[in-house]
């Protein structure tokens, strides 16, 4: 009953070694789920949460979460509808991961799990790095982008991880130590990644 992080630096393939893992341990690969929870946790939609996680860190969101009271966008959204800003979307990643975590013979990726999850017993935390020019190539040839798109992809799944990790108040998420293994997927190909992992939950 163990659970699984995967950090990654964006494009480095970590939904795809995430899927990979879930087959081969007969795990669930959770990601939608995440959102899905969340919006029921907090009595949102899923689309809302999905645009935060989008815009994670941005100014507008800061700018209306500072001016606007919680209290207020209640009586806005009406009795019994909620409302996302991004200090509740943390504590509400932290109160949904712990509770999927918990289910046990999970993957959760990103979301600062490896933080969430840091003491949880029996779980794994993984960080995927990659050469920026192969995590651009993985978008194109994974995702049939063209070269302009698969750029631009990196960069903002990037900014969003910043922004992300800095209202955690996280820094040093490319560390190894939070880590029980770090793939450099620049020189390890999926099949090996995929070995080393199940080799690691299994051992």
């Amino acid at each position: 009953m163990a659970a699984i992080t995967i950090s990654r630096q964006f494009g480095a393939g970590g939904r795809t070694l995430g899927n990979l893992i879930a087959e081969k341990l007969n795990y669930r690969f959770l990601d939608d789920q995440i959102i899905q929870e969340i919006a029921k946790h907090v009595q949102v939609t899923k689309d809302t949460v999905i645009s935060m996680e989008r815009t994670a860190g941005g100014s507008i969101s800061r700018m209306i979460s500072g001016l606007l009271s919680r209290d207020y966008m209640a009586r806005l959204t009406g009795e019994g509808k909620g409302y996302l800003d991004e200090n509740i979307y943390v504590q509400a990643l932290y109160d949904v991961m712990q509770k999927l975590a918990a289910e046990g013979n999970v993957i959760l990726t990103g979301r600062g799990g490896q933080y969430i999850l840091e003491n949880f017993e029996n779980t794994f935390h993984l960080l995927l790095v990659a050469d920026k020019q192969d995590r651009v190539d993985f978008m194109k040839r994974h995702y049939k982008l063209s070269d302009a798109k698969a750029q631009a992809a990196v960069a903002g799944g990037e900014k969003r991880r910043q922004n992300l990790y800095r209202k955690f108040g996280k820094q040093d998420y490319n560390d190894p130590i939070h880590y029980h293994m770090v793939l450099n997927m620049s020189r390890i190909p999926l099949e090996k990644a995929l070995d080393l992992v199940c080799g690691l939950v299994n051992g």
